[in-house]
């Protein structure tokens, strides 16, 4: 080892203790919540919210496919914080130490902000009101009425949001320390974004260098990218994202690598397993099926209808996935349903019996500390009654205003439901880290679609979706954040705070992100790049409600049996098989969005996975301490071209460059 690796590392072990004995320091004397939640914080959680409505929004309008993205939300808000502070420090003013809980409340705004765009229904149950979808499910189909439609509009989304989202930040209040303290439920996701709160804050000063520059880096690089990429991309199907890396052939089957350095970091972040099984999906489709019932043209269906009809070999992209999806998502829903009622169960039992639990036999001095800070500045349970029955009357009120389809009487059944859906669901999400409310909104949705009727069935069993999906899963959110709150020593008054304002901004933020891309570029055209199948899928699955199986193309039911039945069995082989054989299957609801958008997007995410294993194999510690901030960098910097690629669309100004692939 040379003498300059010596003094590194010497440098390194002060610096890690260093900090860790600030942290020791610091979590002696944490300040009361009022100050953990702090003017800068509220500005850079605007500013990663905003940019990450952004982002997510694009992903959901091509694909639909959006990876959890909270790791980045708090790297980004450690990066900001620390450029904020030595800029500060420059200008030669004096800068408030940045704490783990403040780092936790920013992290927190930011992703409540977010998650209205990611979850909000702007490329699903909201969009699937939009004339074009209409249009694009046929206009002579069976159920699809054409009072089914509302235009989107900011003044109403935007209204929506706040009436729907609101409510679930106080359905489960009164259960905060039941789930936390008492069940001790693990929330993963929660607990590791926690965990890498907690590792930023002991790290030694050049570890969170060397992941500022990989950030800055790598974000400037792909910002660059989109805008040399800009330049190509004069027409439609012009342009590096209709390169024909794989052959003409190959291209006019969607496979071929795009350039989309956006997917390649969503790729760098979704596990192996999602990645290669978006693969499989698209092999399986656009390799294999879609070609095969092509040739069937003039005996399944006729040669004469349009591509976009319902009936041709579109209706079979459509309604396929539909059938992964429902399949996936009804086991998983049972499967949750009796883990959760299981659980209970046997934790009632040992609580009878007046069993012990191991673990608090031996709980050590940091989880007695964890639970006084977390019971210390509790939420006075009223607030969770008063808040949750003044915000449903007050929805009650609007919803059926917004949408006559859907009575008053549905939306107090569904708010006199949604306490236990709320429950259900954040106990199993605690347990297996799966947030299942689009499942609960899925079941909502066929429910109200098929009790009223096919006037009106469509918008009803739509609006009902997004009204049960936003409460169960804002709930769940929600308690996945009191779990990071419990584990960095955050206040959850603060944290419940920092949550309101990050819903409230979102639901500002992601309306605006939503018609930057709506007013600029051919949202739901299926043969762009904003296709939004999920608009589509959903308005379908609504019309499946009112009308039952006659919607479907010919063979196209025994075709949903068959793919429903092997959503299922992958999920019990995955399941109940040993280890190394489960561990191949493939994830259903991951191989579904293919079938209906293409190939490209899985082969850059595809990439995305080879880039992390190759780097693990080399480099396994430098990987995992690099791999968030090179991903989050690509994934920002082409994401954040996006704005100004908007506005010159907006203002008319076209590329000057079409490249285009021809066959000789």
């Amino acid at each position: 080892m040379s003498t300059e690796e010596v003094n590194d590392k010497k440098e390194n072990q002060r610096e890690n203790l260093e900090e860790l004995h600030e942290e020791t320091e610091g979590s002696r004397t944490i300040q009361p919540w009022t100050k953990q939640l702090t003017l800068r914080g509220v500005i850079v959680s605007i500013l990663i919210g905003s940019i990450y409505s952004v982002i997510v929004m694009k992903l959901n309008l091509t694909t639909g496919l959006v990876p959890n993205l909270n790791v980045s939300a708090a790297l980004l808000a450690f990066v900001f914080i620390r450029i904020w502070t030595k800029v500060v420090q420059k200008a030669g003013f004096m800068s408030k130490p940045f704490t783990r809980q403040e780092n936790t409340m920013i992290q927190t705004c930011a992703v409540a902000c977010y998650s209205i765009a990611v979850g909000g229904g702007f490329a699903s149950y909201l969009l699937g009101l939009d004339r074009k979808i209409y249009e694009l499910s046929g206009v002579e189909t069976e159920g699809n009425s054409a009072y089914a439609v509302k235009e989107p509009g900011f003044g109403w989304m935007t209204g929506f949001l706040f009436v729907v989202c609101f409510v679930g930040l106080f359905v489960l209040i009164p259960l905060r320390k039941i789930m936390i303290v008492d069940l001790k439920l693990t929330y993963p996701s929660g607990l590791a974004t926690a965990v890498l709160i907690n590792g930023f804050h002991s790290q030694g000063d050049k570890t969170t260098k060397k992941q500022m520059h990989g950030f800055l880096k790598y974000f400037s690089a792909s910002f660059l990218w989109g805008f040399f990429q800009w330049f190509f991309s004069g027409t439609d199907g012009c342009g590096f994202k209709q390169f024909p890396t794989l052959g003409l052939q190959a291209w006019k089957q969607t496979f071929f690598f795009d350039f989309s350095l956006t997917y390649v970091g969503a790729g760098m972040i979704c596990s192996h397993q999602v990645n290669l099984s978006l693969l499989f999906g698209a092999v399986l489709s656009y390799g294999l099926m879609w070609p095969l019932i092509n040739r069937l043209k003039g005996d399944w269906f006729s040669e004469d209808l349009q591509e976009s009809s319902m009936k041709s070999l579109y209706g079979y992209k459509v309604f396929v996935p539909v059938a992964i999806i429902l399949g996936d998502g009804l086991y998983n829903f049972l499967k949750i349903l009796c883990f959760t009622f299981i659980n209970i169960h046997g934790r009632l039992k040992n609580k009878n019996r007046n069993t012990a639990d191991e673990d608090d036999r031996k709980k050590t001095t940091e989880g007695l500390k964890q639970n006084e800070v977390f019971l210390r500045e509790s939420i006075p349970m009223w607030i969770g009654f008063v808040g949750y029955v003044i915000l449903s009357i007050i929805s009650i009120i609007v919803i059926p205003i917004m949408f006559p389809q859907l009575k008053w009487y549905y939306v107090i059944v569904a708010y006199i439901l949604a306490p236990a859906l709320a429950f259900c669901n954040a106990y199993g999400a605690g347990l297996t880290d799966i947030n299942m409310a689009y499942n609960y909104g899925k079941v909502a949705l066929f429910v109200l679609a098929a009790l009223t009727g096919k006037e009106k069935g469509v918008v009803a069993g739509l609006a009902g979706c997004g009204l049960i999906k936003s409460v169960v899963s804002v709930a769940c959110i929600l308690m996945q954040d009191f779990k990071t709150a419990h584990y960095t020593l955050t206040s959850p008054r603060a944290m419940l705070l920092s949550q309101a304002i990050g819903t409230a901004i979102g639901c500002v933020t992601a309306p605006l992100s939503f018609f930057l891309f709506y007013k600029a570029f051919d949202v739901g055209n299926p043969n762009g790049e904003f296709k939004a199948p999920f608009a589509l899928i959903y308005r379908n699955m609504a019309i499946l409600g009112v009308q039952g199986f006659s919607a479907l193309p010919k063979h196209c039911l025994q075709l949903c049996y068959g793919f429903f039945a092997f959503a299922v069995a992958v999920n019990l082989v995955r399941d109940f098989s040993p280890r190394r054989i489960g561990n191949w299957m493939p994830l259903p609801m991951a191989m579904a969005p293919p079938f209906l958008v293409g190939a490209y997007f899985a082969i850059d995410m595809c990439l995305g996975t080879l880039i992390v294993f190759v780097w693990q194999k080399l480099n396994t510690k430098k990987a995992e301490l690099m791999v968030p901030a090179v991903a989050s960098g690509l994934i920002c910097g082409e994401g954040l071209w996006i704005l100004p690629a908007s506005i010159l669309a907006l203002a008319k100004i076209q590329p000057p460059i079409c490249m285009k692939f021809l066959p000789s």
